[in-house]
């Protein structure tokens, strides 16, 4: 069923094959504490297109996003508000960390992260 959510357009999915060989500083961090089951048993997909977004990083169960925000995200809160609400329609919760959070205060970053995970496992 989560399968259907991922996009099959041959263009985001070329992009985000790109993005993950391209991934920031922050991103790299995040994804090492994230991937092959890391935090707590869930399991993450980086730069994964769901609809036409390229999302960071996505976890379906339960329906958690998490973005790593660099400054151009201060020029484009619009579009984020609109990327986000999509995403909240589908069933996702989305939690944004700015760069700098994430590489200054990574064990609260993935604190928050495990916290909420477990959180919408309970209420899901």
């Amino acid at each position: 069923m989560t399968e259907k959510l991922f996009s099959n357009q041959s263009g985001l999915i070329e992009r985000a094959k790109n993005m993950r060989q391209e991934m920031s500083d922050a991103e790299k961090c995040l994804w090492q504490g994230l991937r092959a089951h890391r935090l707590n048993g869930y399991k993450f997909r980086r730069q994964q297109p769901i609809g036409g977004y390229i999302v960071d990083f996505v976890c379906t169960q339960p329906k958690l996003v998490v973005e790593a925000d660099g400054s151009q995200h201060a020029l484009q809160q619009e579009y984020d508000q609109e990327r986000t609400a999509y995403l909240n329609a589908l069933g996702f919760t989305v939690l944004r960390f700015w760069n700098h959070e994430i590489l200054q205060q990574t064990d609260d970053v993935f604190a928050e992260i495990l916290r909420v995970a477990q959180e919408l496992e309970r209420c899901g």
